[in-house]
């Protein structure tokens, strides 16, 4: 298992827009992706409402988990999209 911890960059943290475009990016991985602010249980990152309900404010630290091949490419790609402003994208 492949798990890192990023700091939303965007500042209206993980909604809409970010949100979106994470979830659009994770859909595209060939291993399944989890998200979880810390200390609470992970979720899907290919579902929206999951990602929305996570209510990840900008700053907010969250952990990416993945299993299997590719799972490291995987977790870099989408933590480095997460480091990103997405609002100015």
């Amino acid at each position: 298992m492949h798990q890192r911890t990023v700091a939303i960059a965007s500042h209206s943290g993980l909604h809409a827009r970010p949100a979106s475009l994470f979830v659009k990016a994770a859909a595209r991985q060939p291993v399944k992706v989890t998200i979880a602010r810390e200390g609470r249980d992970p979720v899907d990152a290919r579902s929206m409402l999951a990602v929305l309900a996570l209510a990840a404010p900008h700053g907010e630290n969250v952990v990416l988990s993945a299993e299997g091949d590719g799972a490291r490419a995987a977790v870099e790609e989408l933590a480095e999209l997460l480091g990103r402003d997405l609002d100015a994208t």
